[in-house]
């Protein structure tokens, strides 16, 4: 699963799109702060597929179907990719609403003892932004009709690589850069082949502080390699 991550290259991800030709308009209002420590339901950036528009702007980092008639309990954050197209929460947006979630890496909690869990911190090993795959839906809030609409998104996981296995048995679906435009493109049915675990070797990963545990705690030593046994 993925219930962390950071992010604070946007400008490199920026120019990694228009390396690849992906051109893009920013979603009206976007912003974009830097952050090592994002958690379920805050903003995040994505980048959206939109009847073959691409759009650079924020979601809700929390599912919400756009047929809900009210604000549900259960907003979830992680999609298997191995049950998208059965389950009624995410199969009316697989081959349809794609997005791209940028992350500078992610964070795993790894059984170490009974009761007892220490975070991982996992980036890709060139230095490079990670990109998942995710997917999103705008919702129309109860009320007057010109409540604004709420964009939201998932990340999509799926089986652990090589690397991860030790820490944990699921990790978020990494695409490479070039499966970018593949995966944008909803309509290719094709796309949700490229939902397999990240290729062995492409992964770095350490321990780190448990300051990560606080949400509130969102600075550069998250990410700060520790020595676990000391």
């Amino acid at each position: 699963m993925c219930g962390r991550f950071g992010f604070f290259e946007l400008s490199h991800f920026i120019e990694q799109l228009r390396q690849l030709s992906l051109p893009f308009e920013e979603t009206p209002g976007f912003s974009y702060r830097q952050s090592w420590n994002i958690t379920p339901q805050s903003p995040v950036v994505a980048l959206f597929s939109d009847q073959g528009r691409y759009c650079l702007g924020t979601a809700r980092w929390g599912l919400i179907p756009h047929w809900a008639t009210q604000m549900p309990k259960i907003r979830p954050f992680n999609a298997r990719s191995d049950s998208l197209a059965a389950k009624p929460y995410f199969r009316h947006m697989l081959n349809r609403h794609h997005c791209i979630i940028p992350a500078s890496g992610f964070y795993e909690w790894k059984s170490v003892a009974e009761g007892e869990k220490e975070p991982w911190y996992i980036h890709r090993r060139d230095g490079e932004p990670m990109a998942f795959a995710g997917l999103w839906d705008q919702w129309q809030p109860p009320g007057p009709p010109s409540s604004a609409l709420i964009v939201s998104c998932t990340i999509i996981t799926t089986q652990s690589n090589r690397e991860m296995k030790p820490v944990h048995n699921r990790m978020p679906a990494i695409l490479e850069q070039d499966e970018w435009k593949g995966w944008l493109e909803s309509g290719n049915p094709a796309a949700i082949d490229l939902l397999n675990a990240d290729r062995d070797g492409a992964l770095d990963l350490y321990p780190v502080s448990t300051r990560v545990n606080n949400p509130e705690n969102n600075d550069t030593s998250c990410i700060l390699r520790i020595d676990k046994f000391s």
